[in-house]
């Protein structure tokens, strides 16, 4: 089940929440043909975008 949460900045997620991150980490990632896992060069690509999305935010 996929549970979708949105926290504006300064938000603190609710016990709840937290208690449900923390479940979800003790389960593997499964990966299918609607999310492949990524390969390192994408992955590399998709960070660098965001570095350069965050620095012309703050300009």
């Amino acid at each position: 089940m996929i549970k979708t949460y949105t926290l504006n900045p300064g938000d603190k997620p609710t016990k709840e929440q937290i208690k449900e991150v923390e479940e979800a980490k003790k389960h593997p990632i499964v990966f299918d043909e609607d999310c492949p896992e990524l390969s390192p060069a994408l992955i590399k690509v998709y960070k660098d975008s965001a570095k350069n999305i965050k620095h012309r935010k703050k300009a």
